[in-house]
């Protein structure tokens, strides 16, 4: 890659990274089913007008919809809502490509290569002392939830990988978030008056502070839209694993923007942590030509950690 494009590269990562930041800003001024529910309906809205709708079945689109949208986003908003971390849950979600690792060989028996094998041993490893360490003083069920988010998006990616597979042309994949986007928003909205209430998600839409339009917009165009047409430009002109490797830098980006915007504290403990889970899943990452790591925002082509 060029100088230029790596310094593109590495500017997206920090815009995902820092995107945790106003997530958890935005759960201050929204429920969190709702705030996922609008993070869609902002992102898709506008963009599906002029984006042409990828070549698949529309199951596709819905099966995939509801993994990402409504099971990685929807727990990782009340997750984040009930105590996570910003930093920390940008560290714990890229075990998704651990999760896709385990999903794939369930599902589609692809056998897991000694690296991805070691690669997750190292980076669970991790991941059991965060929730060790976050057990002590912290709701557990917070972090449980981010895990299931975590493993939402696993399973998210191995159903691209089964949609790719079925199509005769690959499929653009932001043309793809971008029509995907439009099946959690009615899920997530219903989920929301049922458990949130009519009333909160009410008064949440007609009493929108600054900061939480200002959180909005910046996941809904900025992170997504903005952010993964850039990456997916930086991927048709690069190899995949090229361009891929730079999301690994997303947790430390998160980490660091969460410690000086939000003032969060994190131990040497939780640092060794996600030194084990970022490590873990780059060992799990390699290939002979490459390494792969997942996005943090949307699903990677294939079951291995790849996008």
């Amino acid at each position: 890659m060029s100088p230029r494009h790596v310094l593109l590269a590495v500017l997206i990562a920090a815009i995902w990274g820092f995107n945790f930041v106003p997530i958890k800003v935005g759960l201050e001024a929204f429920p969190p089913l709702l705030f996922a529910s609008l993070r869609f309906v902002v992102s898709a809205l506008p963009a599906v007008f002029f984006i042409r709708r990828p070549p698949v079945a529309w199951k596709w689109i819905l099966m995939i919809g509801l993994a990402i949208g409504v099971g990685q986003f929807g727990l990782l908003f009340i997750g984040m809502r009930q105590g996570m971390p910003a930093g920390l849950s940008s560290v714990v979600l890229q075990t998704s490509a651990l999760f896709t690792v385990l999903i794939a060989a369930g599902l589609l028996r692809e056998r897991p290569r000694p690296a991805q094998l070691a690669g997750m041993a190292v980076a669970f490893t991790g991941v059991t002392l965060i929730g060790v360490d976050f057990g002590h003083g912290s709701p557990i069920l917070a972090f449980l939830l981010c895990i299931g988010a975590a493993a939402s998006w696993g399973l998210g990616n191995v159903l691209m990988r089964k949609m790719n597979q079925s199509t005769d042309e690959p499929v653009d994949a932001f043309g793809f978030m971008v029509w995907m986007s439009l099946v959690p928003p009615i899920p997530m909205l219903a989920l929301s008056l049922i458990f949130e209430g009519p009333s909160q998600d009410w008064h949440a839409v007609t009493h929108i502070p600054l900061s939480g339009a200002t959180s909005l917009l910046y996941i809904a165009y900025l992170s997504t839209l903005v952010g993964f047409g850039t990456w997916g430009w930086l991927m048709r002109r690069y190899e995949a694993g090229t361009v891929a490797m730079y999301s690994l830098l997303v947790p430390p980006f998160g980490i660091v923007a969460a410690v000086v915007v939000l003032n969060e504290h994190v131990s040497a403990l939780r640092l060794f942590a996600a030194a084990l889970i970022v490590g873990g899943v780059a060992l799990g990452s390699l290939r002979r030509r490459a390494v792969t790591a997942p996005d943090p925002l949307v699903p990677a082509p294939a079951p291995a950690p790849a996008k």
